[in-house]
This record gives C-alpha cells, sequence and structure tokens, in this order.
C-alpha cells in the first residue's frame, strides 16, 4: 500500500513583551522571508492577533520533516547570530506544535 505524501505545518503562538512588539513583528516576519526563499517551504506567514494585542501566529509549511529541519537550522544561523534571537522579545514561552497536512488541503476553496 501506497503511503499518503503529507507536509509538516509549523505553528507558534507567541506574544511579545510590552513595548516590543513592533520588533518582534518585524524579526518575526523577517525569519519567514527566508522561509519562503527556502527549497522545500511551501507557505509561511506571519500574522497579528486581529483585537490588536501583541499575539502573533507564526506558520510554515513543509514539504517534509527534512525540509523542517534543514530550514529550521538555516533560519537559526542566519538570524540568532546576528539579532539575538526572539526570546528576549517574548512575554513568556511560545506555543508550538507540528502537524501533519494533507497538500489537497491547500488548494483554492471555491467559496
Amino acid at each position: 500500500m501506497k503511503s499518503k505524501k503529507t507536509y509538516w505545518m509549523e505553528t507558534v503562538v507567541c506574544s511579545s513583551r510590552k513595548g516590543a512588539d513592533a520588533r518582534l513583528a518585524r524579526m518575526l516576519e523577517a525569519r519567514q522571508e527566508m522561509k519562503r526563499r527556502s527549497d522545500g517551504c511551501v507557505r509561511a506567514w506571519v500574522t497579528r492577533s486581529i483585537d490588536g494585542q501583541p499575539m502573533f501566529l507564526v506558520q510554515s509549511i513543509y514539504l517534509n520533516e527534512e525540509s523542517w529541519r534543514n530550514i529550521s537550522e538555516s533560519v537559526n544561523k542566519e538570524f540568532d547570530s546576528r539579532d539575538g534571537g526572539i526570546e528576549s522579545l517574548l512575554s513568556g514561552p511560545p506555543l508550538v506544535g507540528i502537524f501533519s497536512l494533507d497538500p489537497k488541503n491547500l488548494k483554492k476553496s471555491t467559496h
């Protein structure tokens, strides 16, 4: 039986500490842009809470586990050494999850 192809979807929900939301937003977007340009990344985006809170949803979709690992390592190496990473801008630990995503769920809806 042939195994079904699934993508890896990384989801991060995080909040910035007081006064750091604009900087955190820029840093998150820069990291997502690098992911978007990387082979193995299907899609990547960051969005802010609609109610104006300094909370962000960061999602990336990868072809597979290897792509996720390689891209994550590259992004960390590129940015963390230069800007010190995002941890100091967070109000607490982020909520992070990796999920299986069926590629057919990325097709545009007719609604």
